[in-house]
């Protein structure tokens, strides 16, 4: 038989802009994320042009989600441009479309400063994204620092290249830390709940308090 569908409050379909019609879930968008997703500022179409940039960087896949491409201009330590492109949702449009707008408003952000920015910084600026998409405010995280790792390699400055190496937390199933960020970024907010998702303990128990610890602050970092 079909699943049963929730009944849902006509107030709350009047509100919500998408709607779970088994389990009543329902998202609000907010009229700055709609606005950053049908006029995205700094989105590149065409090819950048040449040797404009100081920079680029790539994350995601397409073949497996969200891709996104970003490229920077730097000029003594700031952000003064910044493009970007992505196959990506709405959510990621909007995230994106934020990001480098701050970054590089009132004539740029330093390097440093602009490195600070967190996705709970730009989910702020939003007013909000559903539960559910916090995890698209991350690609433009990702997706700046890999550009800014490629810059301070092209000009000498290994010392600030940004360490994005994973680590391996369970050593039966080989899950790493970066396993247990992307199972929080899905919505986990506890142990049982990351369990669910990857089993990551269950077979090395001693590795529980690391596991607790991490989810902690991958909550933290992204949910604030």
């Amino acid at each position: 038989m079909p699943a049963k569908q929730k009944i849902i409050p006509t107030e709350k379909l009047k509100k919500a802009e998408v709607i779970n019609q088994y389990t009543g879930e329902t998202w609000i968008y907010s009229d700055t994320v709609k606005d950053h997703f049908f006029h995205p500022r700094n989105l590149l179409l065409d090819e950048p042009e040449a040797n404009y940039f100081d920079a680029d960087g790539m994350v995601g896949s397409p073949a497996c989600g969200d891709m996104m491409t970003m490229w920077v201009k730097i000029d003594d330590d700031k952000i003064t441009d910044l493009k970007w492109k992505t196959f990506g949702c709405g959510s990621a449009i909007a995230s994106t479309s934020m990001f480098s707008e701050m970054v590089t408003e009132n004539g740029g952000m330093n390097i440093i400063d602009a490195l600070k920015v967190r996705p709970q910084d730009v989910m702020k600026r939003l007013d909000g994204l559903p539960n559910r998409k916090i995890h698209c405010s991350v690609l433009a995280d990702k997706a700046f620092r890999k550009t800014m790792n490629q810059y301070f390699r092209n000009t000498g400055q290994h010392d600030r290249v940004i360490a994005e190496g994973s680590r391996i937390v369970d050593k039966q199933l080989n899950i790493t830390d970066k396993d247990i960020e992307e199972a929080v970024l899905e919505g986990a907010k506890d142990l049982y709940e990351v369990q669910k998702k990857l089993k990551v303990g269950v077979g090395d128990p001693q590795a529980i308090p690391e596991i607790e610890q991490l989810i902690r602050f991958y909550t933290e970092k992204y949910y604030g």
